[in-house]
């Protein structure tokens, strides 16, 4: 199976022996990181630092000005952590190791865009805004968004691209001394928590037959036997479809139209994957989805493995099905079960595997990775 991992550029740039390390682990594949929000992210082998701090979204290229003269929504760019085309230089360096690069692109998920442009952000039913999370509702959010995926996938050296949060982003979100797990809230409850009702929202339930207000009393009703601890969220009885394909068709809308811009800035053979999830309820890194629809839209998806059969359902033969599976030990990865979950994967459709995080791994996790895709490349060529 061809095998891909994520990478950082500063997991790259200015340390020499990271290529090398990286093509050494079997790799055919790395997927670069060209726009990315807010972390603190651990470097365990750089030279020169071991933690860096990326204080806000941005673009690890330098942008271009033509592209957003004039515009009041752009993307930022990078301090000291991606200074420059820091993209670029990180490429050039794995290339030059033999391997292939796609670029890597978070679209809607930027806190620094929601604090400096809060009308831009999902209000959920309390009239709470979330900053982290742009509207993809919203007419000048997804203007931006869709020239972002033009802009930063197709960088120079990428062969492909892969689109994370390319959909509704919600109430889900690492945050600094987060304080949000007194209540516990499964599934059901994030979507109820993640329904926008700014005011592109607002108009979109009531064109689809939804009072908004009546919608928002809903959810508030539903959510109430959670808050009090008497049970799951409710029902919105009527008005719940009309609220899913408020969504769904938006979300549909954003991708087809992102993927679009991708397309027609990509040189022929430039494979476009989508960071998906087959639940049209979804918000997030891996949104909501109807597989059958976004696999006639892009090459293929990158999926959690237990809903890698969901996609590969739909799948033609030259869709790539990648199961995203974690080697980082210390984020609760399991490295040393990589050859097992990766045939796992298989059996379900994978045809391909994203390892996450090659920058964040440990020299032993690294090394659990080396034997197992030694081990799965002897069986595949036996």
């Amino acid at each position: 199976m061809r095998t891909g991992a994520f990478v950082y550029p500063w997991d790259v740039d200015g340390d020499p022996a990271a290529p090398g390390l990286l093509a050494g682990l079997g790799l055919a594949q790395v997927t670069l990181a060209a726009a990315y929000h807010s972390t603190r992210a651990l470097t365990p082998r750089h030279p020169a630092h071991r933690v860096v701090t990326a204080e806000h979204a941005a673009v690890l290229y330098l942008p271009d000005p033509d592209r957003w003269a004039g515009r009041t929504l752009r993307p930022y760019p990078a301090g000291d952590w991606a200074p420059g085309d820091a993209f670029g230089r990180a490429a050039d360096a794995l290339a030059g190791a033999g391997l292939e690069v796609h670029s890597w692109v978070v679209l809607a998920h930027n806190s620094r865009l929601g604090a400096e442009h809060p009308d831009t952000s999902v209000v959920n039913a309390y009239g709470d805004r979330y900053p982290w999370a742009p509207c993809v509702g919203r007419p000048e959010v997804r203007e931006l968004l869709v020239s972002l995926a033009a802009e930063a996938a197709v960088r120079p050296g990428a062969a492909g691209t892969e689109l994370e949060s390319c959909g509704w982003y919600g109430l889900a979100h690492l945050h600094a001394h987060d304080k949000t797990g007194g209540v516990a809230l499964g599934e059901r409850e994030q979507y109820l928590m993640s329904l926008c009702f700014c005011s592109s929202c607002r108009e979109g339930y009531g064109t689809g037959g939804a009072d908004p207000e009546e919608l928002a009393a809903a959810v508030r009703a539903a959510l109430a036997p959670v808050w009090a601890g008497t049970g799951p969220a409710g029902g919105l009885g009527a008005l719940e479809a009309p609220a899913l394909a408020w969504r769904a068709g938006t979300a549909r809308a954003f991708q087809e139209a992102a993927v679009a811009a991708v397309r027609a800035a990509a040189p022929p053979g430039f494979r476009v994957l989508l960071h998906a999830d087959p639940d049209p309820y979804r918000c997030g890194a891996d949104t909501g989805t109807d597989p059958a629809h976004v696999l006639g839209l892009a090459d293929g998806v990158v999926a959690r493995p237990p809903r890698v059969a969901h996609f590969a359902a739909h799948a033609g033969p030259d869709t790539v099905v990648a199961a995203n599976l974690s080697v980082v030990t210390g984020m609760g990865g399991a490295p040393d079960r990589l050859a097992a979950d990766a045939e796992t994967a298989r059996a379900a459709g994978a045809t391909e595997l994203r390892l996450y995080h090659a920058g964040l791994a440990s020299d032993e996790d690294l090394s659990a990775v080396r034997t197992a895709l030694r081990k799965l490349g002897a069986e595949t060529s036996g």
